[in-house]
């Protein structure tokens, strides 16, 4: 993912040359976006931490927290609902990224605000 995101033009003969994702935006970046969007989303602070690896400090909350598994599907489906908006999103305003090139590939399906709800 690292790659990917950041590329590698930076590293000396790397086998595959990639450029980044979008020039300044990096790993990092997706994290802090992604815990911007589950707080936004009004995900517990007990999923957000399980979702990016981190412990929570608060031994009593530690202890006695759990992430039901209704919280788990309301943090994917909110995930998902904003995933499917930014897809559908690049689709109808650009012909010239990465998603429109995946689109047009046979047996590639990327979904659409329709196709999720």
């Amino acid at each position: 993912m690292r790659p990917a995101a950041d590329g590698n033009l930076n590293r000396p003969r790397p086998q595959i040359r990639l450029q980044p994702i979008v020039p300044g935006l990096t790993f990092h970046g997706f994290r802090h976006s992604h815990k911007t969007w589950m707080i936004a989303d009004g995900i517990p602070d007990v999923a957000q931490a399980r979702r990016l690896g981190h412990r929570i400090p608060d031994k009593i909350e530690h202890i006695y927290s759990h992430v039901a598994p209704e919280v788990e599907a309301r943090l994917l489906a909110a995930l998902q609902r904003r995933w499917t908006t930014a897809v559908s999103t690049l689709l109808t305003t650009s012909t010239d990224t990465p998603v429109a090139t995946l689109h047009a590939l046979p047996g590639i399906s990327i979904p659409t605000e329709q196709s999720a709800a």
